[in-house]
């Protein structure tokens, strides 16, 4: 089964091995990448007329909004971007237009698609680097010039001797030779800034690329060990393999059936009704009404071809403290009809934090000083005051969720981790005591905590 095939309930399930809690949120995204399968069952002249039901997730920072849009991407496949909303501005402002948006998906889509293409002609690539080394390893022909008396020319390598290279290449026995190879030299040379009606966008357009087969391609000699000669001539090989021209019209279509693009901080493009009785703010709304004919569905230009942004996948983020999701431009609530709050974290989503997730934080560090030989390991007592000093700290100062737990483990593994290298072998449990010896001083002075914790 495809990812995009996975049922909203498996969807849910995955999310679950990252993210703790959340469980609207979950369901919400589980059911938006579901309906994507669904329209592509769809007969073909009702597709075109689903639209994607486009999310609001509403919550304090830290609680999980960005790492589930991230994931899902991961797990559908699909072209992913996260932006943040106070970064762009109206036009005629100061900034970056709202279209660039689209642009850069279309340019990481464009990664994503030849990463995947590379992959696939893998194989023929190293079959080709294999000939390249071989040809280097083997002496080749001295050319005669006409005329010219001398010596006779050296005969080239007979085929039993090419074999042969050909199986010590494989068993690893030349890996120790030294071969000086000839390789294309990396692209370089300025980017072009165009000036278009939305303002300056660094298109990114190599002048080589613009006067096209004018001048020849340039390379570089290099001396590199046999291994490392077949990496760099099977990478040269796979990117001649693959089809720029095909690999950019399968991304623009990705982009535009399974692209995401999450906006952060919507809120802060959101005025409050009180700030709107006091007159009129104009960037920010004018931000709103940019990205209005993005989100409801558009054509924007980019140096990959046009992109149709009817189906791209949106969700919006935001804590709403000041503001409200209803502050919005009528007509952009209207193009994000699925709104879910996420709550904030307890105590004991701290301790799942700390301990569920397959990249959970307690797994991160005792791997990171078991680079160094220190063997740390977490007691159930000293996991749990952890995550009682960060509800503690986000209860007394400002609550910034999951984050806190990277300032609080921190803290208390500084002086371990800064002595780790001179104390290979040495055994840590961290327990309560542990905890509360390191912590519990700046726990208690509120002052401390504020600008330590």
């Amino acid at each position: 089964m495809t990812a995009d095939a996975l049922t909203p309930r498996e969807i849910v399930i995955e999310l679950d091995r990252y993210i703790v809690g959340q469980q609207d949120a979950k369901r919400a995204v589980a059911v938006a990448l579901r309906n994507r399968w669904r329209r592509q069952q769809v007969a073909e002249d009702l597709r075109d007329e689903i639209a994607p039901k486009n999310i609001i997730m509403i919550g304090p920072t830290g609680v999980g909004k960005t790492e589930i849009a991230r994931r899902l991407a991961r797990l559908a496949q699909a072209p992913f971007i996260k932006v943040e909303a106070s970064k762009f501005t109206e036009v005629g402002y100061v900034g970056r237009d709202v279209e660039s948006i689209v642009r850069d998906l279309a340019d990481l889509a464009v990664q994503l698609v030849t990463e995947e293409a590379k992959r696939d002609v893998a194989e023929k690539a190293r079959q080709r680097a294999e000939e390249h080394v071989l040809d280097a390893l083997l002496p080749q022909p001295a050319s005669r010039e006409p005329g010219m008396p001398g010596v006779a020319p050296e005969p080239a390598a007979r085929p039993e001797t090419r074999e042969k290279l050909r199986r010590m290449l494989r068993e690893g026995v030349l890996d120790d030779r030294e071969l000086e190879v000839e390789l294309s030299a990396a692209p370089g040379g300025p980017t072009l800034s165009l000036f278009t009606p939305q303002g300056v966008e660094e298109m990114g357009v190599q002048f080589k690329d613009l006067l096209g087969g004018l001048f020849p391609g340039k390379t570089r000699r290099r001396r590199l060990k046999v291994p490392a000669a077949l990496e760099a001539f099977a990478a040269e090989e796979a990117t001649r393999l693959v089809d720029m021209d095909q690999a950019r019209e399968r991304a623009v279509a990705r982009v535009e059936q399974s692209g995401i693009v999450f906006i952060d901080e919507i809120d802060k493009v959101t005025a409050s009704a009180e700030a709107r009785r006091s007159g009129p703010d104009v960037s920010r709304e004018g931000v709103q009404r940019d990205l209005l004919p993005i989100v409801e569905g558009s054509t924007v230009q980019t140096k990959h071809g046009p992109v149709r942004t009817d189906h791209i996948l949106f969700i919006a983020a935001g804590a709403f403290h000041v503001a409200r999701p209803s502050d919005l431009i009528p007509e952009l609530q209207g193009r994000f009809p699925i709104r879910v709050e996420l709550a904030s974290l307890t105590r004991d989503d701290f301790v799942r934090i700390l301990t569920e997730p397959r990249n959970s934080l307690v797994r991160q560090y005792t791997a990171l000083l078991a680079t160094e030989g220190v063997d740390v390991a977490f007691r159930e007592d000293g996991v749990r005051a952890l995550a009682e000093i960060a509800a503690q700290v986000n209860d007394r100062t400002e609550d910034i969720g999951a984050r806190r737990l990277h300032t609080v483990l921190e803290r208390l593994l500084e002086e371990v981790s800064f002595e780790a290298p001179e104390r290979p072998g040495t055994k840590l449990e961290v327990d309560r005591d542990f905890v509360v010896t390191r912590l519990g001083d700046l726990v208690r002075d509120e002052d401390l905590s504020r600008y330590i914790l």
